[in-house]
């Protein structure tokens, strides 16, 4: 054989990665995942401007997304709680995957038979148990995730994962709304059972995430390492001499230290003074696409472009060459390693920024911003692909869904604040330097990956 035909049966055995039995499971996770989020938001902020609701009022709808943003608070509870009957029928995870699903379940469907013109504050409520569910429903599949492979596998289940959550959120929002206007009396005037309908459907596909929790295997459970051991031996001791204590109190102390301290203690302690480091990579790691996409669908619109070619375009064709991307980290991961594509995503999310600069100078031209969006969200795919990898061999197994749940929080809270700033330095100086600006900013990132501790 060739050493070009081996060459190319090797990438082709890579590429088998993605036939593993868990990155299919990720696969239909991240529809379960994906399908809940735009159902709060877009769908159905659509669905209540249409029905005359204010925009002022619509607009609160949006502190529902607090949920995901907030969800470390109580991700301890997911890591350590066993629920009643259901743990010990299907085990930890795959239970509080099913309470979290058969919530969602019940949330959509409240949303379904709601009115806006009546029970406007009961359907706020309902979005807020949505939004809530959702956000737990992550905590536990990005843990199941962890606890169920290693570190080669999790780029490809990321990458699956990312392919069913946008192809999700295609069907919540796109196929939404045109089940919405299918089941219409009239397309020209408002018809509340349409929506009825259509979140019907939405709360039915929920079925598939269902379905697949009780498909998979519950991943082996974690014991506890001699020092988390030698913790709760301290705090048993500590309750025993505080026996004044009412005994609820004294076990709660004790529950909670292990849930919630122990957790952050554990990165402190395996990295030391290097924890600031990988802190630092894990909040600016995004900065560049992120700070992009604050102010993207401005561009758009500045630039000329039609929402027809902005959907086509950006909505559908973005979307797709984003799962190719993620198809590609999660093989190129498998074959080269998490820090070496960890980097080389890094370096094109930056550069690919600079196209954008170059297509602020054209103006509207379709084929320059399909060129861009191509290389950009198949950029973005390759670097989320590689993070995700990254923050999961990061994570203690023992405490997966907390400092999981830590990290995917804590890598959106600067270039969010950050992002915020971008409309000024674009009426200040331009499209152009601003997207050459955020080429720059993200540069230092690669200064962090390489000097960034190798895992212990």
């Amino acid at each position: 054989m060739s050493s070009v035909d081996s060459k190319t049966e090797s990438w082709l055995d890579t590429a088998k990665i993605y036939l593993h039995p868990r990155a299919i499971t990720l696969l239909f996770f991240g529809f379960s995942s994906g399908l809940p989020i735009l159902l709060v938001f877009g769908t159905l902020s659509f669905w209540l401007r249409e029905a005359g609701v204010e925009r002022s009022l619509i607009t609160y709808f949006s502190w529902v997304g607090l949920a995901y943003g907030f969800k470390w608070l109580w991700a301890p509870l997911v890591d350590r709680l066993s629920l009643p009957l259901l743990s010990t029928w299907l085990g930890r995870r795959r239970s509080w995957l099913l309470l979290s699903q058969i919530m969602l379940i019940i949330g959509l469907t409240g949303l379904a038979f709601s009115n806006p013109h009546e029970n406007l504050q009961y359907m706020a409520l309902l979005a807020l148990v949505v939004a809530f569910s959702s956000a737990t429903q992550d905590i536990v599949i990005d843990a199941y995730r962890i606890e169920s492979a290693g570190e080669r596998l999790q780029a490809a289940m990321a990458a699956t994962y990312m392919a069913g959550y946008r192809i999700a959120m295609i069907v919540a929002g796109a196929g939404a709304l045109a089940i919405a206007a299918w089941t219409s009396i009239s397309p020209e005037s408002y018809d509340i059972n349409s929506w009825k309908y259509a979140y019907l459907i939405m709360a039915s596909l929920m079925s598939v995430g269902m379905m697949t929790t009780f498909l998979v295997k519950e991943p082996a459970s974690v014991e506890m390492d001699t020092e988390t051991l030698e913790q709760q031996q301290k705090i048993i001791e500590f309750t025993q001499r505080n026996a004044h204590l009412p005994n609820f109190l004294s076990r709660f102390l004790g529950w909670a230290y292990i849930a919630i301290a122990c957790p952050f203690i554990d990165f402190i302690r395996r990295y030391g003074m290097q924890a600031l480091l990988i802190l630092a990579l894990i909040g600016t790691y995004r900065i560049s696409d992120v700070i992009l996409g604050i102010i993207a669908n401005v561009f758009y619109v500045d630039m000329g472009f039609t929402k027809e070619e902005i959907a086509q375009i950006i909505k559908i064709y973005g979307v797709v060459m984003t799962i190719v991307g993620a198809g590609l980290g999660g093989i190129l991961v498998n074959r080269f390693g998490v820090r070496k594509i960890l980097f080389l995503g890094a370096l094109l999310v930056s550069l690919t920024n600079l196209l954008f600069a170059w297509l602020a100078t054209l103006g509207n031209d379709t084929t320059a911003l399909t060129i861009v969006i191509s290389l950009d969200n198949l950029s973005g795919g390759i670097a989320t692909a590689a993070f995700v990898a990254y923050l999961s061999s990061l994570t203690n197994i023992q405490y997966s869904a907390t400092q999981y749940a830590l990290f995917s929080s804590m890598m959106l809270l600067f270039p969010k604040f950050l992002g915020g700033f971008s409309g000024g330095f674009v009426d200040s100086f331009g499209y152009p330097w601003f997207f050459t600006a955020v080429a720059i900013i993200g540069l230092p990132v690669l200064i962090l990956i390489w000097i960034s501790p190798r895992n212990k």
